[in-house]
């Protein structure tokens, strides 16, 4: 079993701090070509941006294949890549993509591997998938109530890591297989409990601090990993596009199903941002990049327009009295950091 930390250790902080998440090109909300994804990597590393997140689960294996249709022509050192253990694939005329991911038309079948050799296997994989010799952050996937496919559970999962994943991981650390690893989860509880039971360097913590839902990370997260010497990726700033308008709040809940409050906040949002001529996908971005903490921060893009407005929307001004009218306002928490 790995073993936790007993002293702060320096905290991981990656070279490149804004990335490009691989969600949209896993096919996970529309159709994009080839064609499409390639141009989108392309609009990506054009203007800059040099790390890349992925994962084996993002369309069954395809989002990993075009990531590595591009990345692979690249000098490896040139940028940071980070990617996903802890589930395994295998080619199945009866495979259950069109039940999860209907758009990737993926051949493979899943299987859940939260074991050594589980995760030995899977970073293997995914190093074939992308047509590279490394990776530098590896993420045990959704380890985290909020996953519905577990057929035992996230718990018996979660021990499973315990005795398994994260050891192999810091083994493999060691090694120098992997620069770093962490935990990738939509749940703050999965983050508490592993940085107390393993020797985590860096959590990627999505849909989790936004400026819709950032409070639980604000007060209790930031402080328990601060305190570990662990850092954070956060992911999914919009809330898989909630913020920036899309009829889904985080990942499958549609317009009938998101909260009010949810719906309430976001208005309230838009209002003081028309008041202040500021674009709020812009702001939203830039909050979730803010905290200490966090190290670095991915966005997913399914267009080469929509890489080309990330980037942009971290290079604008947002005015001071903007964030004062939503701290006065109580639309972001007290505690939370702002841009400076």
């Amino acid at each position: 079993m790995a073993q936790p930390k007993n002293r702060v250790q320096q905290m991981f902080k990656p070279e490149f701090r804004f990335g490009l998440g691989g969600v949209p090109l896993g096919n996970e909300f529309n159709k994009i070509t080839d064609k499409d994804a390639e141009a989108t990597l392309e609009a990506a590393w054009s203007v800059g941006i040099r790390y890349f997140d992925v994962a084996p689960w993002y369309g069954f294996g395809l989002s990993e294949r075009r990531f590595g249709h591009f990345l692979h022509n690249q000098k490896r050192s040139d940028y940071l890549l980070s990617s996903k253990v802890g589930k395994l694939f295998k080619a199945s005329k009866n495979n259950r993509h069109a039940e999860i991911f209907p758009l990737s038309d993926s051949p493979n079948d899943i299987v859940f591997d939260y074991t050594a050799d589980g995760v030995r296997r899977s970073i293997e994989d995914s190093l074939q998938r992308l047509g590279v010799d490394s990776l530098d952050i590896a993420f045990a996937h959704d380890l985290s109530p909020d996953f519905a496919y577990f057929p035992n559970g996230w718990e018996e999962q979660f021990r499973i890591a315990e005795r398994g994943a994260f050891p192999a991981l810091s083994r493999m650390r060691e090694e120098g297989i992997i620069k770093a690893w962490g935990i990738g989860v939509n749940c703050p509880e999965p983050i508490l409990r592993v940085i107390d039971v393993a020797d985590p360097d860096v959590c990627l913590c999505a849909a989790q601090y936004s400026l819709v839902d950032h409070a639980n990370a604000v007060n209790e997260v930031f402080p328990a990993v601060r305190e570990k010497g662990v850092s954070l990726v956060i992911g999914s700033a919009l809330n898989a596009g909630f913020i920036s308008g899309s009829p889904r709040y985080n990942y499958g809940k549609t317009n009938h199903e998101i909260a009010a409050d949810k719906i309430d906040k976001r208005r309230r949002l838009r209002e003081v941002a028309a008041r202040h001529g500021v674009d709020l996908r812009t702001a939203a971005l830039q909050f979730s990049a803010a905290p200490y903490v966090a190290v670095a921060l991915v966005v997913g893009a399914g267009s080469a327009q929509q890489a080309q407005e990330n980037y942009n929307s971290m290079q604008a001004k947002v005015p001071a009295a903007f964030w004062q009218e939503l701290r006065s306002e109580g639309l972001i928490d007290k505690a939370a950091a702002v841009p400076a």
